[in-house]
């Protein structure tokens, strides 16, 4: 458990963010995703406030109330305990939080964290919509076989906008390139994939030269996002309503099949690894 410490609210946003630093037991926590290893998550809540996030349902075990994406927990730890039962193990930033979020500038949490981590040998793996994450290029790439992935969706950056308030895709593209020019290992993760939206050959293009990995996954729309999606849908692509209503209402799987079939038949003129989960059936969709 955590215990409050000091709040405030960040100036110059659309919606305000109530910040507030907690002091917590441990930041590494066994992870449940496959590989096993630790996640670590510097924050609790996220101020990129994605339309879609599936972390949202973290309000109800965080004690808070707010709308996610206005609030952000910042967390101080003593220590990230024993160096040495890492060495070889997965550590994962992170699972339900961008660790380059805006707050990052300020706290500093996901760098002190990289920090103490360094010697232990661990194998890190970034995922974020932030190109903050260069500041750190210089500490990422002392761990051995670490990956940097970037969320990648869309080329539209008005749909974008429309869907986050993160980086521009411009941004995490060039800061991508800047990985993947330095050597470390470096990811898109195409994802989630919204049906007659993500042009997924148009980011491919985009992906030259920059990605090593591409990870792709569907649009699984689960409790109070499925309305939320439907409507934005209805309000702005009318067209495709018919389209989202027969997957995430009707449970029709062609589309999905038909983008799997596309995917495999792209897959070995592409300069970089693909990783799909299109064909695994989530919640929603």
């Amino acid at each position: 458990m955590c215990s409050a410490a000091l709040s405030g609210t960040e100036a110059g946003r659309k919606a305000p963010i109530r910040i507030q630093e907690k002091q917590c037991r441990s930041i590494l926590t066994a992870s449940r995703l496959p590989g096993g290893g630790y996640s670590a998550n510097p924050y609790t809540g996220c101020e990129h406030a994605c339309r879609y996030c599936y972390a949202s349902y973290m309000s109800k075990f965080s004690g808070h109330t707010e709308r996610w994406g206005t609030y952000v927990d910042v967390k101080q730890w003593e220590s990230a305990g024993r160096l040495e039962r890492l060495r070889d193990k997965p550590v994962f930033l992170s699972s339900v939080t961008d660790p380059y979020q805006p707050a990052e500038t300020v706290y500093g949490r996901t760098r002190a964290l990289l920090e103490e981590l360094a010697p232990s040998g661990c194998r890190l793996s970034v995922v974020t919509k932030s190109d903050l994450a260069v500041r750190d290029l210089d500490l990422i790439s002392q761990f051995p076989d670490a990956v940097v992935a970037w969320s990648v969706n869309t080329l539209d950056e008005e749909f974008r906008q429309d869907m986050d308030a993160a980086a521009s895709i411009g941004s995490r593209l060039e800061a991508m390139r800047a990985f993947h020019e330095a050597g470390v290992r470096t990811a898109c993760f195409a994802a989630p994939i919204f049906p007659g939206i993500t042009d997924l050959e148009a980011l491919f293009e985009a992906l030259r030269g920059r990605a090593d990995e591409v990870w792709l996954d569907r649009l699984n729309l689960r409790g109070p996002s499925r309305q939320v999606i439907l409507r934005y849908i209805r309000e702005k692509w009318p067209g495709l309503l018919p389209l989202y209503e027969a997957i995430y209402l009707e449970g029709d799987p062609v589309y999905w099949a038909q983008l799997d079939r596309v995917v495999s038949r792209l897959e070995g003129r592409l300069p970089f690894k693909l990783r799909s989960f299109i064909g695994h059936r989530g919640a929603g969709g």
